[in-house]
């Protein structure tokens, strides 16, 4: 009877946590959106220290540190130089596309910290859509993450009037580990709203078809201005918060490049970003910078972009796109790991147990095998971890101490290894 008693006063103070933690949880998560809004140039690392552990906390030390270095501020760095060029481009007198220019408001100083109505409600992305999972974002509370994409500030820009804007920022994405991905990158999202009567007509299927033929030779124009004269074709895509949707392909170095992602945007998110889309329609549009500066400088490994080191960081010039040389190339130590998979298994998770510990050193990490017990149906992966640094030769022991430490960790986590 004594341990019924006391296992019922655990419950109830279990019960008393739990509702505690959910009411301080949404205090916390009011009070950290309010602190990154009234404070947009404070460093990410100044919130970390006040994050809570909870299911949506899931920011690791690293994350918090990268916001800090702000690559596109140093106008010789790769990132910098095509901010500048992008930027140059919209600045010009000259008309842009089929509707007279703008003057655009250029914004590099927003927060990352952004509320999921910003992020995800503002623009129509459905509460069960995939981007707005846990394991692909990183979240600070159960409304606020680190922004995984610029166009959470396009509401916030309509609502201050501007019609015409620029904004770069870092975002943040838990994703897969190889010389194309990062959890930290650059976007840079463009918007250019018209009113209905610059445009000569009152139908709004004329209307749309202008405002398409304009983004689509503003876009072809900023193409052009960036790789030069060379093939140009737009894809049909899909985007929840345009429509239509499309994507500009090139045909760059013997392939088909895609440049970036636009379309005309949706009435509901004019209307969200306090503008009325019975009077005004508008375009947006989207790039990423590290994969566009990947094909422009050569760079083989988006790693390369956050090294400090003088051999990369002396080759590039303001205004001036070359070639990247690469100046040495350590070898590879590799290392395997596999396990049964839990219940709950989600790459991305895995990725991150392994950036933890093994930071920018892993290279990549590929699934070499997966099996399927035939009896008792239990899967396994086996994952080969490729450690390398960029400015030096790994040693097996320090590589062999990290391994230890994320297979003590996965097992903390409920993987069974084998």
């Amino acid at each position: 009877r004594h341990h019924r008693n006391q296992s019922v006063q655990i419950s109830n103070k279990k019960k008393k946590t739990n509702m505690v933690m959910r009411t301080s949880h949404k205090r916390f998560s009011k009070s950290l959106l309010s602190q990154s809004l009234k404070h947009p140039h404070q460093p990410l690392a100044t919130f970390s220290s006040t994050t809570n552990n909870t299911k949506y906390s899931n920011v690791p030390s690293h994350i918090w540190q990268l916001n800090q270095r702000k690559l596109y501020k140093n106008p010789d760095h790769p990132i910098g130089i095509l901010w500048n060029l992008v930027t140059n481009y919209f600045k010009q007198d000259k008309q842009l596309g089929i509707l007279p220019s703008r003057s655009y408001v250029h914004r590099d100083d927003f927060n990352p910290i952004v509320s999921t109505k910003q992020c995800f409600d503002d623009l129509l992305i459905p509460k069960d859509h995939v981007s707005r999972q846990l394991s692909d974002n990183y979240y600070i509370s159960e409304d606020t993450l680190l922004r995984p994409h610029t166009s959470a500030h396009q509401t916030e820009m309509m609502r201050a009037g501007h019609e015409a804007f620029l904004v770069l920022g870092d975002v943040y994405r838990r994703d897969a580990i190889d010389k194309t991905h990062f959890p930290a990158f650059h976007q840079i999202e463009g918007v250019k709203i018209v009113n209905l009567e610059e445009l000569g007509t009152t139908d709004p299927q004329k209307a749309l078809e202008i405002v398409n033929e304009d983004l689509k030779a503003v876009l072809e124009g900023l193409s052009t201005e960036l790789f030069g004269e060379t093939k140009q074709r737009w894809v049909d895509a899909y985007f929840p918060f345009t429509d239509p949707s499309l994507e500009l392909e090139i045909f760059f170095e013997e392939d088909w490049l895609e440049v970036l992602g636009s379309g005309v945007i949706e009435p509901e998110v004019i209307r969200n970003g306090g503008m009325d889309p019975e009077k005004v329609v508008g375009w947006a549009f989207g790039l990423g910078l590290e994969r566009l500066s990947m094909r422009l400088f050569n760079i083989p490994d988006i790693r390369l972009f956050w090294s400090q080191d003088a051999r990369f960081l002396k080759q590039f010039k303001a205004g001036q796109i070359t070639q990247f040389e690469s100046y040495s190339k350590y070898p590879p130590c590799f290392k395997d790991v596999s396990f049964w998979l839990p219940s709950d298994f989600s790459e991305n998770d895995f990725f991150e147990v392994l950036r933890n510990h093994g930071g920018d050193l892993i290279e990549e990490a590929d699934c070499i095998d997966a099996f399927t017990h035939p009896k008792t149906n239990k899967s396994s992966k086996c994952f080969r971890i490729c450690y390398r640094h960029m400015d030096r030769s790994v040693t097996h022991d320090e590589i062999n101490t990290i391994q230890d430490k994320i297979r003590d960790d996965l097992q903390t986590l409920g993987y069974e290894l084998r």
